[in-house]
């Protein structure tokens, strides 16, 4: 396995407009660690650079600034052959008019090891269950879009892996397959444990494959941690938002004699070095909202019940505010009644009304 650095990894591209040429930074003074043996998700909008920073990573584009070390290595001076790196698709990149055997054994019919081909396959299929053999036969035009994805992971399991890249590889499954497909990969990586990337806009996905997730924003990584970390302790506004299901609530406020003061929530204490009326976004996760017999008054907007997780979703306004919160299953809630909430100030964070950044 392979320890990868990223050390103020910068990469621009000129691009075409009406104007003319400008340059668009994809990437921007990256600078990142990925531990031998970890599985790091990069999460992020489209748009942000997080296939970009893959391919960085995996040699098929170069940095204009910046390094990228394998063990301590310029990856520019470790030999193409050494580099054991294995990449998924979003399309599975499959060659049109070859049978999967011969996707799935290129690798190692190029080593004159094509007698490894048919233990590995068994090996895949015994894991997943999913009969790979069945699919050698066939060509990419006569497998499901999940068959191809299937076929793909296995062609970058059958190499001598040290790094596994991952590019959106289940973006085009509905999500029947994408749920079977993460559950199929997570066995595979926890039997063939090599250092991996793998780029997605799915949480969910991240949360279920990834040891750790890199939240990515223009170019720039604005954290990076464990999902617990970034969920109760993101460093700033976009990160809070970004990650996490339903979304945060947010509240604008001010500030007044070193407290929070909001529309309908308010007389928190806050940082007492902060300036009265300046402006802080308060955010509270709807687990932390909690039905009271006394509180700040709600209309109910909506009521989504989650069955499995014996719970609802509900979603309030007042005064042109609107939050959403977590009430068990068999409280009855009625659209249009009002109920009263309050907030649990201990898991409350606070936002600068400006930049966004996080108040301690």
């Amino acid at each position: 396995m392979t320890t990868i650095t990223l050390e103020h990894v910068t990469k621009r591209f000129e691009q075409s407009t009406h104007e003319g040429h400008q340059t668009v930074t994809a990437v921007d003074n990256v600078s990142l660690k990925i531990p031998s043996g970890d599985v790091l998700a990069i999460l992020g909008p489209s748009g942000c650079g997080k296939s970009t920073l893959l391919r960085l990573v995996a040699g098929t584009l170069l940095p204009d600034s910046g390094n990228i070390l394998y063990d301590n290595v310029l990856l520019s001076d470790v030999p193409l052959r050494e580099r054991g790196i294995g990449m998924v698709f979003q399309d599975g990149a499959l060659m049109p008019h070859w049978e999967a055997r011969r996707s799935v054994g290129l690798f190692l019919s190029l080593r004159k090891r094509e007698h490894e081909v048919p233990a590995r396959v068994r090996r895949i299929s015994g894991i997943t269950g999913i009969g790979l053999d069945q699919l050698l036969g066939r060509r990419p035009a006569q497998l499901s879009g999940g068959e191809r994805q299937r076929v793909s992971i296995a062609r970058a399991l059958t190499r001598d892996l040290k790094v596994l890249l991952f590019d959106e590889p289940f973006a085009n499954l509905d999500a029947k397959l994408r749920a079977e497909a993460r559950v199929e990969l997570k066995r595979l990586m926890h039997e063939f444990p090599v250092t991996s990337i793998y780029v997605t806009h799915d949480q969910m996905e991240a949360v279920a494959l990834s040891h750790r997730i890199a939240i990515m924003r223009e170019g720039r990584i604005e954290q990076a941690g464990t999902y617990q970390q970034l969920y109760r302790s993101p460093h700033n506004l976009f990160v809070a938002t970004f990650l996490g299901t339903p979304p945060i609530n947010l509240f604008e406020g001010r500030v007044e004699m070193g407290h929070w003061q909001g529309e309908n929530f308010g007389g928190y204490p806050i940082r007492t070095d902060l300036p009265d009326g300046s402006r802080v976004t308060a955010g509270i996760r709807a687990e932390f909202i909690h039905l009271a017999d006394e509180g700040t008054p709600g209309v109910v907007d909506s009521v989504i019940p989650f069955f499995a997780e014996r719970h609802q979703l509900v979603t309030v306004h007042l005064a042109g505010e609107s939050w959403s919160l977590i009430v068990p299953l068999d409280r009855r809630m009625e659209i249009g009644s009002t109920i009263r909430c309050t907030l649990d100030t201990d898991a409350l964070l606070y936002f600068d009304g400006g930049s966004g950044a996080r108040i301690g």
